[in-house]
C-alpha cells in the first residue's frame, strides 16, 4: 500500500469525522418536528409558510402506510415531471443550444433515475439536456430524492425510539425540513467554493475558442483536417455540482462528469467533493444516536461502516497499484503520470493519480453516489470488484443520503435476529423486541435488490438486444452487464462505461429495476418503523445483548459480508475473478 494513498485515507476520515460531529447534532434538531431548528427566524416563517400554500397540517402526523402513500405519490409526481421537461425541452426557454426533445425511452429512464436517486445517465449532458431541464429536473430531483431518504431514516428512527405510537411522523413535513435546513444551505456553500476552484456556473451558449496551437489529425479513408478552434460548454454546473454530491446523486452536468475540469478543477475540489459525499451519510448515523438517546448506538453502526470502507479502499488502491501485465509485456512506462511508481494509470485523469482516483472510486461505491473521477472500466479485474462488492452489499457502507442508514439498521435487526437465535432469546434491539412481521418485512427489504439485480443480469446476457450493447467480449463483458444491473437497482448509477446501454431494450430494464431497487425497500422500511413504532420501548437488562460494542460492530460486519457474499459470489466469479486469472495467468 502506497504512502500517499495512506496518507490520504488518513486525512480524509479525520476531516469527515470533524465535519459529521457538528452537523449530526443539526440533523437532529431536524428531525424534531415539534420545533423550528432555528427558533422563530426567517427560515421558521419560511417554513410556516410552505405548510400554508399546500394546505399541510404540521401538527397531524401519519401511520406508516399513509406515509409510504405521500410519499409514493410525490416521487411519482416528480416522474411525470422530469418525464415532461426532457420531451418538452426544445419549446421551454433556457435552451441556448437548441437542443432536441429527448427520447421517450431515454427520457423515461431518466426520469426514474433521478427520482430513485440513482441518476444513471444513459446519454452526453452537455450534449442531450438544456439549461432549463439540468436546472429544474435534474438538480430539482437531487434535492427532492435525498431529501425523500432523509425522511426515511427520521421515520424509522422515530419507530425505536417512540414508546408506544401509532405514527412516525409526516412525510411533507420531514422533506421539507430536509431540503429547507440541510440540503439548501449546505448545497449553496459547497457551490460558492467549488466556483472559487474553477467550477463554471452561468447561462451562456457554447463557447468557440480559438485555439493557440491548431491540431491536425487525419480519420481513416479521409482528408487531413486541420481544427483551429474549440467548443466549450457552458452552464450552470456548480449548483448542479454541489448537491449532485451532498445529495448523493452522482449525476453530473458533463458526460464526463467529476473527472471533467469544469465539474472537479482541482485536487483540493476533488478532496472537497468525496467528503461531501460521506458527510451526510456519516452525520446521519451520530444523529440516530442522539434521537434514541445513545450515542454510542451511533459510533457503533459508523465503526461498522468505516471499517468495510477502509478495507475495501485499501484493496482497491492496491489493485490499480499493479502494473498492467499487458502494457509491461509492450515495454510501456506506466508510471507516467501516475504521481507514484508504477500503477495502472489508464482512465484517470494525471492531477488526480491513482492515490485520489481509488479513493474516489470506492467513496462514490460505497455511497450510492454514482458520480466518477475515473473510468471505472478501466479499472483493474480485481479493482473493479471492490466498488461492484460495494454497491451488491446493498448501499449500506456509509450509502445514499438516508438510505444507507436505514439499510445498515435492517442489517442491525438481522444481526440481533440471528444474536438471539444463537443464544435462545427473543431478539431485542434498542428496547424493541423483533417478532415475525418485522422479519417479514426485514427479508423483503433485503432480497428485492439481489433478485433484481441477478434476474435483470441474466436476462441481459441471455438475449440479444443485451448482448447488442456490450463492447468488450468474454468475462469483461458480463462484467460491465452485472456492474449496470448492481449500479441500477442498488441506486448508485456509476458504469462499467463500455456497455452501450441507452437503447430501449436497456433504457426499459434499468428503469424498472432503478424503481424498485429503491421504493420496494422503503416501503417495507416504513412498516418497519411502524410497527416499531407500537411496540413497547423496554428497559435494558441483564440479559439484554449490548448492540454498541465491539462484538456488535463485527457481528453486523459478519451480517453484511456473509449476506452478500452468498448472493453475488457465483456472478462475480464469472467476471472480475475470471478476469483477473486470465489477464495474469
Amino acid at each position: 500500500m502506497s504512502a500517499p494513498f495512506l496518507t490520504l485515507l488518513g486525512v480524509f476520515l479525520l476531516t469527515l469525522l470533524a465535519l459529521a460531529w457538528p452537523l449530526s447534532a443539526w440533523l437532529a434538531r431536524v428531525a424534531d418536528t415539534t420545533q423550528p431548528p432555528t427558533g422563530s427566524g426567517l427560515a421558521a416563517r419560511a417554513e410556516r409558510c410552505l405548510y400554508r400554500l399546500a394546505g399541510i397540517d404540521a401538527g397531524e402526523d401519519m401511520g406508516w402506510r399513509g406515509y409510504a402513500l405521500a410519499l409514493l405519490a410525490f416521487n411519482g409526481f416528480g416522474t411525470v415531471f422530469v418525464y415532461s421537461i426532457q420531451r418538452l425541452q426544445y419549446w421551454l426557454p433556457f435552451n441556448p443550444q437548441r437542443l432536441a426533445a429527448v427520447a421517450a425511452d431515454s427520457s423515461f429512464n431518466t426520469a426514474v433515475s433521478f427520482v430513485a436517486n440513482t441518476n444513471w445517465q444513459g446519454y452526453a449532458g452537455e450534449q442531450t439536456m438544456s439549461h432549463l431541464t439540468q436546472m429544474v429536473a435534474l438538480a430539482g430531483q437531487n434535492f427532492f430524492s435525498a431529501a425523500t431518504g432523509i425522511a426515511v431514516v427520521f421515520a424509522l428512527v422515530r419507530g425505536f425510539a417512540a414508546r408506544s405510537a401509532t405514527t412516525i411522523g409526516n412525510f411533507w413535513i420531514d422533506v421539507t425540513r430536509a431540503t429547507l435546513y440541510v440540503l439548501l444551505p449546505l448545497s449553496l456553500l459547497l457551490a460558492v467554493f467549488l466556483m472559487g476552484q474553477g467550477v463554471i456556473q452561468n447561462f451562456d451558449p457554447d463557447h468557440a475558442v480559438t485555439l493557440r496551437e491548431p491540431v491536425t489529425y487525419q480519420l481513416p479513408g479521409a482528408a487531413a483536417v486541420t481544427a483551429t478552434t474549440q467548443v466549450l460548454p457552458m452552464g450552470p454546473v456548480a449548483s448542479q455540482e454541489a448537491i449532485k454530491l451532498l445529495g448523493t446523486n452522482g449525476g453530473g452536468f458533463f458526460n464526463a462528469n467529476s473527472a471533467h475540469p469544469y465539474e472537479n478543477p482541482t485536487a483540493l475540489a476533488n478532496f472537497a467533493q468525496m467528503l461531501a459525499i460521506f458527510v451526510i451519510p456519516a452525520a446521519l448515523c451520530l444523529a440516530f444516536g442522539r434521537m434514541v438517546g445513545d450515542i454510542r448506538q451511533g459510533w457503533a453502526v459508523l465503526a461498522a461502516m468505516t471499517l468495510v470502507f477502509v478495507l475495501a479502499a485499501c484493496a482497491l488502491a492496491a489493485a490499480e497499484q499493479q502494473a498492467h501485465p499487458a502494457l509491461a509485456a509492450l515495454g510501456i512506462d506506466q508510471a507516467a503520470g501516475a504521481l507514484q511508481a508504477g500503477g495502472n494509470m489508464e482512465g484517470k485523469e494525471t492531477r488526480f493519480g491513482i492515490a485520489a482516483s481509488s479513493l474516489f472510486a470506492a467513496v462514490t461505491t460505497a455511497a450510492s453516489c454514482g458520480a466518477v473521477n475515473a473510468m471505472h472500466d478501466s479499472l483493474m479485474p480485481l479493482g473493479g470488484a471492490v466498488p461492484l462488492l460495494l454497491m451488491q452489499f446493498g448501499e449500506v457502507i456509509f450509502g445514499g443520503v438516508g438510505s444507507g442508514l436505514y439499510g445498515m439498521l435492517v442489517f442491525a435487526l438481522l444481526a440481533v435476529f440471528i444474536a438471539g437465535l444463537m443464544i435462545g432469546r427473543t431478539p431485542e434491539y434498542l428496547g424493541k423486541k423483533i417478532g415475525p412481521y418485522e422479519m417479514k418485512m426485514l427479508a423483503l427489504a433485503i432480497l428485492v435488490t439481489p433478485v433484481l439485480v441477478l434476474a435483470g443480469t441474466a436476462i441481459a446476457a441471455s438475449v440479444p438486444a443485451g448482448a447488442a450493447g456490450v463492447a468488450n467480449p468474454g468475462a469483461h463483458g458480463f462484467s460491465e452487464i452485472l456492474y449496470a444491473f448492481s449500479s441500477a437497482a442498488n441506486n448508485n448509477g456509476s458504469a462499467f462505461a463500455g456497455l452501450s446501454a441507452n437503447t430501449p431494450f436497456y433504457n426499459t430494464l434499468l428503469a424498472l429495476a432503478m424503481w424498485f431497487g429503491r421504493f420496494a425497500v422503503i416501503v417495507p422500511v416504513l412498516a418497519i418503523a411502524g410497527a416499531l413504532a407500537a411496540r413497547q420501548r423496554l428497559p435494558a437488562s441483564s440479559g439484554t445483548m449490548p448492540t454498541h460494542g465491539p462484538l456488535f460492530v463485527l457481528l453486523l460486519i459478519g451480517v453484511v459480508l456473509l449476506v452478500g457474499v452468498l448472493n453475488y459470489v457465483p456472478a462475480l466469479a464469472l467476471g472480475p475473478v475470471i478476469e483477473h486469472l486470465q489477464l495474469f495467468q
